[in-house]
């Protein structure tokens, strides 16, 4: 498997940003609700929905509120995902997921960034087939080799697919459907992952040349700050 960038560049791709986060989390509930039913136990997108949100100290009170939205049970919920693909500068591919109760304005929006920050967006299918859906599991292990060795020991032994430590970050990666099992094996070995989620990994990244890494970057931010976006997955390695 290719290295890519180092874990926390990749780490620092998938932060979420801060001031929207309840908003977007609200979404995700209340889509996954709508999707698979109300109950976490039988349902895995909730399941994963709530635990981060819940991490983010929100309230049991707010996310059952957004579950009942979901199930009908709290007003109409009329969000649908949709998914923008494109380009970026420096041949950045770029994937866009949103939830919207407005279509026409999420993609006139979407569209914008894109064209103001040099890129291009393209059609459904032009840059996902470079990406993969898995799980994910960061866990900022300092060098410490035997905690390191414990993560391995714990992932592999619950099904993970690789365990790979540098620079002070070990991140272990599962298939979608092996992601639970796995993070609760690394909990139940008391070890606390510092993010967790099934997210799209793209297979091999693209040094971004220096003079479009601003471009790159800025679309990325003006996407993330949408409203209607819930995450932007990139291939480009900022440096």
């Amino acid at each position: 498997m290719g290295r890519g960038p180092s874990i926390a560049a990749r780490k620092g791709a998938e932060d979420a940003k801060r001031g929207k986060l309840f908003t977007k989390f609200i979404r995700e509930i209340t889509v996954a609700a709508r999707a698979g039913g109300g109950d976490p136990k039988s349902n895995a997108r909730l399941r994963l929905a709530l635990d981060k949100a819940f991490d983010a100290n929100m309230t049991k009170e707010t996310a059952e509120r957004a579950i009942k939205r979901g199930t009908g049970e709290g007003g109409a919920d009329n969000f649908e995902e949709i998914r923008y693909e494109g380009y970026a500068p420096g041949g950045v591919a770029i994937i866009v997921d949103c939830m919207t109760d407005n279509p026409t304005r999420t993609v006139a929006d979407v569209r914008h960034a894109f064209s103001k920050n040099g890129g291009n967006l393209g059609t459904s299918g032009a840059v996902a087939y470079m990406f993969s859906r898995v799980g994910q599991i960061f866990f900022e292990t300092e060098g410490d080799t035997p905690v390191e060795e414990k993560i391995l020991e714990a992932a592999l032994e619950a099904g993970a697919d690789d365990v790979i430590s540098e620079d002070g970050w070990t991140e272990v990666l599962t298939s979608p459907e092996g992601f639970e099992a796995v993070k609760q094996a690394l909990e139940a070995a008391g070890l606390t992952p510092v993010q967790a989620d099934v997210t799209l990994r793209p297979g091999t990244m693209v040094e971004v040349p220096a003079d479009a890494r601003e471009s790159v970057q800025k679309l990325v931010d003006m996407l993330e700050d949408l409203d209607d976006v819930q995450k932007v997955y990139s291939n480009g390695d900022l440096g």
